[in-house]
């Protein structure tokens, strides 16, 4: 299962074995967060099935800003920057999770340069459509104020 997670697609299966063994199945009903925003990033997860929102609180307003499905990594953000966590994530739909501990994560990655790279891809690929999404509502303000 985790060789299907592009992240981890280029490690050594034993450590694959090792990591899946270290990591602890968590499954969470539809409405249940998985990690609440500003919480200590204490741990990253990947989605096994099911859907989650992506949420950030701002003014008291819950704003969606992304939907995540099976194989995807959350919250290695808060665990890579050591800073608290920027999102909420909630289930949509019942969920299961590996959660993997900050130190297995940061250990992997250490270990794995690859897993670095894949990281880093992950980040861009965010960073990017959220620079898109930031450029078109900023137009959007401009069509609407002029």
């Amino acid at each position: 299962m985790l060789r299907r997670v592009p992240l981890f697609s280029q490690i050594d299966p034993a450590k694959l074995k090792l990591l899946a063994f270290t990591s602890e199945r968590m499954t969470f009903q539809a409405g249940q967060d998985l990690c609440k925003q500003g919480d200590s990033g204490d741990a990253a997860y990947v989605i096994i099935n099911g859907d989650a929102d992506v949420i950030v609180e701002q003014g008291g307003n819950e704003i969606v800003v992304a939907r995540v499905s099976e194989n995807a990594v959350i919250g290695e953000i808060a665990v890579l920057c050591e800073i608290p966590r920027t999102a909420t994530v909630r289930a949509m739909t019942r969920l299961d999770a590996l959660r993997i501990d900050k130190e297995h994560f940061l250990r992997l990655i250490r270990e794995f340069p690859e897993m670095a790279v894949e990281v880093m891809r992950e980040l861009a690929d965010r960073l990017t459509k959220t620079t898109a999404e930031l450029t078109q509502a900023r137009n959007d303000l401009k069509e609407l104020a002029g």
